[in-house]
């Protein structure tokens, strides 16, 4: 049997690549995040601009050291949207970002929608929890919660190479 060299180096090459791409796939979507184990849910009073924990039940939360934006909850919670809406501070055109695919009761396309129909609100729970960065949730109204990072207007002028200014929190 005569293998030139050549064909050697392409098996080589290719079985590099997939390696490489599975090994990349799995960090993506399983390695750096998470299960945590105690997590609270926390609203912005409009009143006071303090934010209070709310009650909550069957909370299931991830989360990813490689990201600020990668943190997911969702939860169960006795608060009404109307006592909600009344009492907390709104988050106008949140849009929930995508979870991986194992965290089965986040749906951002139906949180999304939900949003988008009026059976949802989304709420601040806290500003800057990381630089440029906001945790929002989402409340419906047949009890549920879901919770996400998203970037502010500091976040995104930071993030896509804007300079700053001023009206932004120091960086840590």
């Amino acid at each position: 049997m005569n293998i030139s060299m050549g064909k050697v180096v392409v098996v080589f090459i290719l079985l590099a690549s997939v390696a490489a791409g599975a090994g990349l796939y799995y960090l993506q979507v399983y390695g750096y995040y998470q299960e945590i184990a105690e997590a609270e849910v926390r609203l912005v009073v409009n009143a006071s601009g303090q934010s209070e924990t709310i009650t909550t039940s069957a909370i299931e939360a991830i989360d990813a050291d490689s990201s600020p934006i990668r943190y997911r909850a969702c939860f169960a919670t006795d608060l009404s949207l109307e006592a909600a809406a009344a009492t907390y501070a709104p988050v106008e055109k949140a849009v929930p970002r995508n979870a991986p695919g194992w965290f089965s009761c986040f749906d951002a396309d139906a949180i999304g929608a939900a949003l988008k129909a009026g059976t949802a609100q989304a709420f601040l729970s806290e500003k800057n929890i990381h630089f440029g960065v906001d945790r929002v949730v989402a409340l419906t109204v047949d009890g549920r919660g879901y919770v996400w990072h998203e970037l502010n207007k500091c976040g995104a002028k930071a993030y896509d190479g804007t300079i700053v200014g001023e009206e932004c929190p120091k960086r840590d």
